[in-house]
């Protein structure tokens, strides 16, 4: 089937990337590249690349499974198409759930979770992971996203169980990003689609 989606790129943008590279003894090259392909027809929607992120954990040493979450609910209405998880080399498990709020029968505040990715993590095959189905999620909805990670000498990746980990860019630091994709109409932008309606209310 056709893709009626798009990214919007205005002529005359400058498209930069930013390259993480951490020093290993040795001298190396890369050749990084990206490969673009144009609509012959103008999208009926656009594509934006949302995230969410938590930048002030602390992973204490040696923790086997610490877990770190972040959440967000949609401005407005939008369809939801894939997910890029980002963690560093203590990534362990990471996951984007549904939250629904209700309440429960004794009057208490309570919420089901609706799981829509669990994956194990791996620093050197980070994945998207494209919905077989895109799905619809109307403003107000809650979007959870949840990390795991591996502070323990039985991680073979960890550059050091002894340390208190925060965030950072060198791969010896940790990161924690939930990037997601949403289509939403064509002339739609990403500071337009954070412009919430008054009379918008949470999703039940």
């Amino acid at each position: 089937m056709a893709r009626k989606d798009g990214e919007i790129i205005p002529a005359g943008s400058d498209l930069v990337f930013q390259m993480h590279y951490t020093a290993n003894g040795r001298a190396a090259s890369d050749q990084s590249s990206i490969g673009l392909i144009f609509l012959k027809n103008a999208p009926e929607q656009r594509v934006l690349t949302l995230q969410l992120t938590n930048d002030h954990f602390v992973i204490p040493p040696g923790a086997p499974d610490y877990r770190v979450e972040a959440r967000g609910t949609f401005p407005n209405d939008a369809t939801l198409l894939s997910f890029f998880p980002h963690m560093h080399l203590r990534g362990k498990r990471f996951e984007y759930n549904l939250i629904r709020r209700k309440t429960s029968a004794d009057g208490k505040p309570d919420y089901e979770i609706e799981p829509l990715l669990r994956v194990n993590y791996h620093f050197h095959w980070q994945m998207s992971y494209r919905l077989a189905e895109p799905r619809f999620l109307r403003a107000g909805t809650e979007l959870q996203a949840v990390a795991w990670y591996d502070n323990s000498k039985a991680n073979a990746h960890n550059p050091d169980a002894q340390a208190e980990v925060r965030w950072g860019e060198q791969t010896y630091d940790e990161m924690m990003v939930g990037f997601f994709d949403v289509a939403v109409p064509a002339g739609v932008d990403k500071p337009h689609f954070f412009i919430r309606k008054i009379e918008q209310r949470q999703v039940r």
